[in-house]
């Protein structure tokens, strides 16, 4: 199970933390992807870490302004949005999967949704 956590609503050139708790038994090898979701919009993945490893890989849109991080005593991912912009406004949702498949594969497919089985309920972020 996936619960999301911290949105909200800021002005442009503003930041929010998003938090994704993860409730499993282990919290490594796990490919933890954010993805968004505007109206009318494709839902689209932006980030992803493997957890354990920490490996992180971003898409073009955000790479520079958001970070995405690991704590795995809380089993939690977070991503730290700075610098946002009206077009980051979507519903966030973080999302598992790729069990065991590796770094390589979270990096190359963390855009997928078909790859990730479990989903969070998704949060809100607006910027305007």
């Amino acid at each position: 199970q996936l619960v999301e956590s911290g949105g909200g609503s800021v002005q442009t050139g503003g930041s929010l933390r998003l938090s994704c708790a993860v409730s499993s038994v282990t919290f490594s090898s796990y490919c933890i992807s954010w993805f968004r979701q505007s109206p009318g919009k494709e839902r689209e993945g932006v980030t992803a870490i493997y957890t354990g490893v920490g490996s992180t890989y971003y898409g073009d849109s955000v790479k520079g302004r958001f970070t995405i991080s690991q704590d795995t005593a809380k089993k939690t991912v977070y991503l730290q949005m700075d610098s946002l912009k009206p077009e980051d406004t979507a519903t966030y949702y973080c999302a598992a999967g790729l069990i065991g498949a590796g770094t390589w594969f979270c990096g190359r497919r963390f855009g997928e949704k078909a790859a990730f089985p479990h989903w969070g309920q998704g949060t809100q972020v607006t910027v305007s």
